[in-house]
């Protein structure tokens, strides 16, 4: 069992920056595949970004890429995403997941086995 909380969301402009961390408990956080997802009103989850178990590699969303970027430090059992350039369709309930024995290309939320309660990011034109 590996039980992920996210923090960090929040209110910010266009153009602005966030800083998500999700912090793992329970199982070997280095065993597992991260990724953040995200899910905005009426929408359905989406892929964002995720991270090999030792940080070598990464994947991420083409509406995202260049401005998001995904790292973990293993040491902490923590797992980030930056986020830079915000756009309003970046708005969303942003949340982090753990896939033991996956491939990190794998975009589906159902690959993933534990879920994070989700934090709001809002962002305002």
């Amino acid at each position: 069992q590996v039980q992920l909380v996210e923090s960090g969301g929040g209110l910010v402009q266009a153009g602005g920056s966030l800083r998500l961390s999700c912090a793992a408990s329970g199982r070997t956080f280095s065993n597992y595949v991260m990724g953040w997802f995200r899910q905005a009103p009426g929408k359905e989850r989406e892929f964002v970004a995720a991270i090999s178990w030792n940080g070598g590699a990464t994947n991420y969303a083409e509406s995202v890429k260049g401005r998001f970027t995904i790292a973990r430090d293993n040491a902490k059992n923590t797992v980030y995403l930056q986020m830079n350039s915000l756009k309003p369709e970046d708005t969303a309930i942003y949340y982090c997941a753990a896939n033991l024995g996956g491939s990190m290309w794998s975009t589906r939320p159902r690959d993933y086995d534990y879920w994070g309660q989700g934090t709001q990011v809002t962002v305002s034109s």
